[in-house]
């Protein structure tokens, strides 16, 4: 009998114990022990993901308190254009293309010959807006011509310049300046 057969025989039941709680062992991490730590460990990548998802929340609330600023903004200032800055009607709209403009081009030495206009209400009933397209026919010189334009678009009034022509037929005769621009009026419900 060898040495290991001998220390079986007398130890059995210590060695049969000791195999026992080894397997126990196996088992109870194998069904207890490691599913726990599987779990716990899904439960760190779970929160995790979790405050991801809060922090994307707060960034898509902050964005959307940002678009409803925005918003409010925009309404404000259109309704702050349509009030103080968009002629209100078609007579008003006619002044604003004629007793600032003259007035801009007699300040600039500019001599006023000629205006003609055409309303046009093809986008009234869609939009409420109406647009005055005005032509005006000066003379000047071109230093009066430049401080001309320059005084206009710098002016309050809601005038688009929509076309400039300078012509000199003569050396010896001033400029021949013809101005076309526009401006939108608030329409009635009906598109005039």
């Amino acid at each position: 009998m060898t040495l290991g057969q001998r220390i079986l025989r007398e130890r059995r039941s210590a060695i049969v114990g000791l195999a026992l709680a080894i397997v126990a062992n196996i088992a109870i991490y194998v069904f207890a022990v490691h599913p726990l730590g599987v779990k716990s460990a899904n439960a760190a990548e779970r929160a995790a993901a979790a405050a991801e998802e809060r922090r994307a929340a707060e960034r898509d609330a902050a964005a959307a308190r940002e678009l409803i600023t925005g918003k409010s903004r925009a309404d404000h200032e259109l309704a702050t254009f349509y009030g103080e800055v968009l002629p209100s009607d078609y007579p008003s709209a006619r002044r604003l293309t004629y007793s600032p403009v003259v007035k801009i081009a007699s300040k600039a030495n500019i001599k006023f010959l000629a205006r003609s206009e055409e309303v046009d209400l093809k986008q009234a009933k869609k939009t409420g807006l109406g647009r005055l397209h005005t032509k005006i026919q000066f003379q000047c010189d071109y230093e009066s011509f430049r401080t001309f334009i320059y005084d206009l678009e710098s002016a309050p009034e809601f005038i688009i310049i929509d076309d400039v022509s300078l012509a000199q037929t003569d050396p010896a005769k001033p400029l021949a300046l013809t101005l076309e621009m526009s401006t939108y009026f608030r329409a009635s419900s009906d598109g005039t």
